[in-house]
């Protein structure tokens, strides 16, 4: 242990342990040194839950009952999660792991892209150039390029089904407004 440089004044330096990011107030100055090994095991985990560089998110909007709220707000006051969105984004990916065979299962049945599709310009243009058009199926993100030309996303798409986010430049959704289901 050490004196923490991060406190406010300079008579005010409290106890901190060395090991790193602390995932709440409760944590940095409520667990004792001999607690080193459970604070590593709840580190750990919320490392497993923080995004990698370049992943992409989706704000969405819930409605919980108070008491819900309450018990929630209760486990990031205890430490258990640093804030409600932890805890929130844990509970789901439990949920999804859960369901992951019915998830994997359906989008193989239904032809779904998993994870990231990205169309640019060349691609679309191959397409193009070879005759055909594309019909977009993905679970997860479907992007087209900025730079492509509502013309050409009309001349080379026949339907956008996402579920997820589908991200393209306005002027390309609104082309294919009436192919996105």
């Amino acid at each position: 242990m050490f004196l923490c440089a991060c406190s406010q004044s300079a008579n005010q330096r409290l106890p901190c342990l060395d090991i790193g990011y602390i995932p709440s107030i409760w944590m940095a100055y409520g667990i004792h040194a001999d607690s080193t090994r459970l604070l590593e095991d709840i580190l750990m985990s919320v490392h497993e839950l923080r995004r990698k560089a370049g992943d992409t998110t989706e704000k969405i909007t819930i409605n919980l009952g108070v008491v819900d709220l309450g018990q929630i707000d209760l486990l990031v006051q205890e430490g258990f999660y640093s804030n409600r969105t932890d805890l929130i984004r844990m509970a789901i990916r439990n949920q999804l792991s859960t369901h992951a065979e019915v998830v994997r299962e359906t989008a193989a049945r239904k032809t779904f892209v998993l994870g990231l599709q990205h169309y640019s310009r060349t691609d679309l243009e191959a397409v193009q150039a070879a005759g055909e058009v594309l019909q977009i199926q993905v679970l997860g993100l479907a992007s087209i390029a900025d730079d492509v030309s509502p013309e050409l996303a009309l001349a080379t798409i026949d339907s956008v089904v996402v579920l997820g986010a589908f991200h393209a430049s306005a002027a390309v959704k609104a082309a294919l407004a009436d192919r996105i289901h």
